[in-house]
């Protein structure tokens, strides 16, 4: 079920980087039946749709971005299996484990003690959705109306990421489960997951990462990102007023971190 804002999309994404303080642009995600209007195909940026994705946070005009029907040449096969719009290849259980001679003469990540455990990790996510024909991302600025936002993307250094994390724990009485850091391909934790693609992804949840080491060569070293699905992003804004970002500015962000000498 689509879930219409009463707050417009620009407002949250107003609202989410003032909270976060953040350098890079929120982003939200949806689903279309039609190309979006100057829209741009997400792999003529990259066939890895995080690392996409991730450029457009970086832009203060960047295009929406858009894949799925007709538009998925030259997308990676992970991207294309985690966002529903194809299969997992049962071989990626090899490759992202131990590997094996069939496919790419051996070569695998290690990211997994096993092909077993790719295998029951991939299943605990249950059916793989597209949320629609095509799949957008778009900054948040760009939007009033609410065309079905799933969720909001952000990117920040550690102390912006923690400050966000702890705003989603704000309203929340689920100690442990509020956030969680997710096993699975970046775009998982920006999009399968926080979207509502996997059928059994918890909806109450935000997702932090990645988890995913394989977008290190172009992820920055000190940078994190959060998916929030948009209900908890409009509880963020209704709390913003109230919670310690606003109200204790000081300490969420310090103008002055003490500096610590080393225990000998």
């Amino acid at each position: 079920m689509t879930m219409m804002t009463a707050i417009s999309i620009k407002k949250i994404g107003e609202r989410i980087r003032t909270a976060g303080r953040l350098k890079t642009q929120p982003l939200c995600v949806y689903g279309a039946e039609s190309v979006p209007d100057g829209g741009k195909p997400i792999t003529s940026v990259d066939r890895c749709l995080a690392k996409a994705i991730y450029m457009a946070s970086l832009s203060e005009k960047s295009p929406p971005l858009y894949f799925g029907k007709g538009a998925l040449a030259g997308c990676c096969a992970g991207g294309i299996g985690w966002t529903g719009y194809g299969r997992m290849a049962p071989l990626i259980d090899f490759f992202v484990s131990t590997g094996t001679k069939e496919f790419r003469n051996g070569e695998a990540e290690y990211l997994k003690a096993s092909p077993d455990a790719v295998k029951r990790s991939k299943e605990a996510l249950g059916a793989v959705t597209p949320p629609g024909t095509y799949t957008v991302i778009r900054r948040c600025e760009d939007l009033e109306a609410d065309p079905g936002v799933k969720a909001i993307i952000c990117y920040g250094n550690g102390e912006q990421i923690r400050n966000l994390s702890s705003m989603v724990h704000f309203r929340s009485t689920d100690t442990f489960n509020a956030v969680r850091a997710s096993w699975g391909p970046t775009c998982a934790t920006i999009l399968t997951y926080p979207a509502g693609l996997a059928e059994k992804a918890p909806r109450d949840s935000a997702y932090i990462g990645p988890m995913d080491p394989t977008g290190n060569c172009w992820f920055p070293e000190d940078r994190m990102a959060l998916g929030i699905p948009i209900r908890i992003a409009i509880g963020i804004c209704e709390d913003l007023d109230s919670a310690f970002v606003t109200k204790r500015p000081h300490v969420a962000y310090p103008e002055v971190h003490e500096k610590l000498e080393k225990i000998v």
